[in-house]
């Protein structure tokens, strides 16, 4: 679970929700047509931009991205420099039962296993590189949308508030509370934006690179294991994904550690 998205989206809400209950009454900031115009009419005018499916996927690809850790970058080229010492020693039919740390590596095993050629490998793993990274775009791309709709449509329920309330002009003291109302619209739009929807939308955009980059490691170190490189060139060549300040530090395992 990613516990930066989960504490900034439940902190957040905690801090809007408790500056509303210390206030005189918490009630008045629940109206049920509010929600539905902000909320429902939102996600139909969302649905409309794009296909049904790109719609319901981008929620799969949300709760994948959220749920999922990757692992670091030291992690995986600890873990891939062992797989390149087995292989090595042992034959690339040594590593058909190792346990590995992502599915997409794993695929990029078997298809070593198997007896694959490096640029059928490649070509498959490269075509599934870009089927992820155009999934988590859409995905991204939806809730950028949400992000731009909700506000609008909060918009338009503060509109149709006024309208009600114009229209009731004769009790003054209706007038307060049908504001009140009215502001709720935008009040929800403003949050469900603000605290939701852009948030996920850029948490997708970040996960979409770091997959991206970590998928392309794997490639690049499957092609260097099926080549026969010596693991500890396998290890000089990954490091070049770190950060220059971090290309000398041990990794996970290593005397040192």
């Amino acid at each position: 679970m990613d516990l930066a998205t989960l504490i900034g989206l439940i902190g957040a809400l905690a801090i809007i929700v408790a500056s509303i209950l210390l206030g005189a009454s918490s009630q008045i900031f629940f109206n049920v047509p509010s929600l539905l115009i902000v909320v429902v009419g939102s996600f139909f005018v969302v649905m409309a931009k794009f296909s049904l499916g790109q719609f319901i996927g981008a929620f799969k690809v949300a709760a994948r991205a959220f749920k999922f850790r990757l692992p670091s970058v030291e992690e995986s080229i600890a873990e891939l420099v062992d797989i390149a010492n087995i292989a090595r020693k042992q034959g690339t039919l040594a590593l058909e039962e190792k346990e590995v740390s992502s599915p997409f590596l794993k695929a990029g095993i078997q298809l070593m296993v198997d007896g694959q050629n490096q640029e059928t490998i490649r070509a498959i793993l490269d075509k599934e590189r870009l089927l992820t990274l155009e999934r988590n775009r859409w995905g991204a791309k939806i809730f950028s949308a949400l992000g731009d709709v909700g506000p609008a449509m909060g918009m338009i329920g503060t509109l149709v508030g006024l309208v009600q309330m114009l229209s009731n002009m004769e009790d003054p003291k209706s007038i307060g509370p049908a504001m009140a109302v009215a502001l709720l619209t935008t009040l929800y739009g403003a949050m469900m934006a603000t605290m939701i929807c852009l948030p996920i939308a850029d948490k997708l955009n970040l996960r979409m690179t770091e997959e991206a980059r970590m998928q392309q490691l794997w490639i690049d170190a499957l092609g260097a294991i099926q080549d026969g490189i010596n693991p500890r060139i396998v290890e000089q060549m990954l490091r070049s994904y770190l950060p220059a300040n971090k290309r000398d530090v041990p990794l996970p395992g290593q005397p040192g550690e």
